[in-house]
Order: structure tokens, then C-alpha cells, then sequence
């Protein structure tokens, strides 16, 4: 979300063929946020699973339990005629209008949701709902840990920044945008997870788009519920193509470091678009649900793109320009926080895969 927002406000310009290529070590965690994206986008079309009870996705609902209308299935269609066509395309700025318009179906998730909520405060409908979390046992209270990978992965956008700087009519536009996108993008995270709350309160899911798929207790109820889904899922296959980009330009790098840009090179930029995508689809496919790729792969990938490399590159401070506070942030505020918050969240994943426990009651 970050990204699409950067690319939607900046001015772009073509470079030059001989400018300088900024290779970036994010592999890792691109690779883990397409895959997530690619398995929530089937999620909304196929259903998911949530504590035993399968909540039917849009496609299930509308034309029933089809060969077709299987995740795998769903999946391979996406794939080959929403995301073929939008990687296909060598610049981030060729992605500009479909941003924008992901951008508008992340808005229009958050406002049907802020528009169901508050017709059924007006109504009456909400009852007080328990402010904090009911924790049953130790093993709740470590579980509380889980939800730091999701968080640090949405604000994840550093393997996006310079390749957009570096097709930017003026690079040192960068910071406004960064700091214009952490805006905007904050205030839909609060505003989709504060109405979700209120809306769902003790009843609400790990994932909430599986709350989705009910009575909401007002007239239009299916068409709202449907809307919503089909927003939230079209906003993540407009994005794909963002965080795909980045995933290529960085492997690419990677692999092969000497050679002339990949966007110059038509055996090269095919070859590696279709092995990667593949491997993607692979991976969507295999993971079994969106909630184990944010438990493990965003708690080690995540933590080290967002907060760890960064820290590492200001403490060896290669051109002597970090100060004190500087290296004092770099060492207690992100490398500390990150490698503690993370170590808690993978060992209290592992423990409640080993063990049952009741878990913690939202």
C-alpha cells in the first residue's frame, strides 16, 4: 500500500540507459509478501478456513463448489490473465493508473466498512464491546506476539524506494513521498482495523475478511458483504505487479550483478519474470494459510527488511555521518525491538503448534 501511494504522487521521467542501477538484498521478503498476496487474493475468491468452519469465498458463493472455484484453480487463473499481463511491464511508472485505482479500492473497502458500522450505531446494533484482550493462560499472553510480523509487513516498503527514486524526475522529491504515503496509508490502517473492532468486537477473526461472508445485520447485507470481499481483492492483485517489480529487479541483481539492466535485456527480463512467478505460485499454493506466512515468514524476513539491514547500514556508517542518537536508535530501538519481538513471536508459534491451548478470546 505504501508503494502504490509513492508511485501514484510521483513524477516520473524515462532514464537514461548508463543510469546507475540500485541493487537491493529485500529478495526474501518480496518473495514472501507476493506470495501472501496471491494467497489472500484466493482466500477472497475460494474461502478460508478459520477454527474448523470454512468460510466461503465470493466465487463459492455465487457459482457453488466447482472444480473451478478451488483455490489452485482460482489461482491459476489470476495468475495468467490479472498478473501475466501487469508484470509484463519493464517500469514502475507503466503501473501508475492501476495503482491509483488500487488505491481507490482500498478506499472503498474502508468506507463500506466505516458506512456499515455506523449505520448500526445510529440503529443500535453494537453492543459495548470488550476493550482488551481476555488472556486465559501464559500461553495467551505469549501469543499476543503473533501480531508483530503483521504489523511490521505493513509498513515494509524500504526494497521499493529507490528503484521508484531512481525513475523520478527529481530524486529528492523521495522524502515528501515517503513520508505523504506513511500518512495516508496509517490512517486506512486505522480506520480498517478501529471500525473492524467496533463492527465485529468479541466475534471478530484473524483474518476479518472471513467475517465477511454474514448477515451484518442491515438491508443489502449479501451485496455489502460482496463488495467489500471484491474490493479488498482487487486492491491486492493491483499491488502484485508493485511488489513483483521489486522482487525481479532485486534477483536480478543478485544473480547477475555485471550484466546491463534487466529491462534492456528480452531473454533475461522473460525468463526471470516466469521462473519467479512460477515460484510464486508454487509457494501461494503450498502455504497453508495466510496466517502461517505472516507467523513465520514475516517474523524473520519482515523484522530483518524493516528494521535489521537498516540498523546494520547506519552502525557501519560507511560515509561517517551518523551520530550518537543515531547509532543509539539503530541499536535499542530497531535491532533490539526487532531480534526480542521476533524470537517471541517464532517461539510462541512453534509452542502453539506443539501444544493446545485456548489461546487468546478477542
Amino acid at each position: 500500500m505504501l508503494v502504490v501511494y509513492m508511485i501514484i504522487i510521483g513524477k516520473f521521467e524515462p532514464p537514461p540507459p548508463k543510469k546507475k542501477r540500485i541493487k537491493l538484498r529485500g529478495t526474501t521478503s518480496c518473495h514472501s509478501i507476493t506470495s501472501e498476496f496471491e494467497l489472500i487474493a484466493g482466500d477472497v475468491l475460494s474461502g478460508t478456513w478459520e477454527d474448523g468452519f470454512h468460510h466461503k469465498g465470493v466465487m463459492e458463493e455465487w457459482f457453488g463448489e466447482h472444480w473451478w472455484t478451488t483455490c489452485s484453480a482460482l489461482l491459476m487463473f489470476t495468475t495468467l490473465f490479472v498478473f501475466a499481463p501487469l508484470i509484463s511491464f519493464k517500469r514502475i511508472d507503466s503501473l501508475r493508473y492501476t495503482s491509483a485505482l488500487s488505491v481507490g479500492f482500498a478506499i472503498v473497502f474502508v468506507a463500506i466498512t466505516a458506512g456499515v458500522t455506523i449505520v448500526k450505531l445510529v440503529e443500535g446494533k453494537i453492543e459495548m464491546h470488550r476493550l482488551m484482550s481476555k488472556l486465559e493462560n501464559q500461553a495467551s499472553f505469549w501469543k499476543l506476539f503473533t501480531t508483530v510480523p503483521v504489523l511490521v509487513t505493513a509498513y515494509i516498503c524500504h526494497h521499493n524506494v529507490f528503484p521508484i527514486a531512481n525513475e523520478l524526475r527529481d530524486p529528492t522529491q523521495m522524502k515528501l513521498i515517503v513520508r505523504k504515503s506513511l500518512m495516508f496509508c496509517s490512517s486506512l490502517y486505522i480506520a480498517t482495523s478501529f471500525f473492524g473492532v467496533v463492527l465485529f468486537g468479541n466475534h471478530i477473526l484473524d483474518d476479518v475478511l472471513a467475517n465477511f461472508d454474514g448477515d451484518l445485520g442491515i438491508p443489502y447485507s449479501s451485496l455489502l458483504d460482496d463488495l467489500i470481499r471484491v474490493s479488498y481483492g482487487l486492491h491486492l492483485m493491483l499491488v502484485f505487479p508493485i511488489v513483483f517489480s521489486s522482487l525481479r529487479l532485486n534477483v536480478d541483481g543478485l544473480l547477475f550483478p555485471y550484466a546491463i539492466p534487466i529491462a534492456f535485456s528480452e531473454k533475461r527480463f522473460f525468463s526471470m519474470t516466469v521462473a519467479l512467478m512460477g515460484f510464486i505460485f508454487m509457494g501461494a499454493n503450498f502455504i497453508p494459510s495466510i496466517w502461517d506466512a505472516f507467523q513465520f515468514t514475516d517474523a524473520t524476513a519482515a523484522a530483518c527488511v524493516g528494521s535489521i539491514f537498516p540498523a546494520a547500514i547506519t552502525l557501519r556508517d560507511t560515509n561517517g555521518i551518523a551520530t550518537k542518537k543515531d547509532r543509539l536508535i539503530s541499536w535499542m530501538m530497531m535491532i533490539f525491538l526487532a531480534v526480542s519481538t521476533s524470537t517471541v513471536a517464532v517461539t510462541s508459534d512453534i509452542y502453539g503448534i506443539l501444544t493446545v491451548d485456548k489461546g487468546v478470546i478477542t
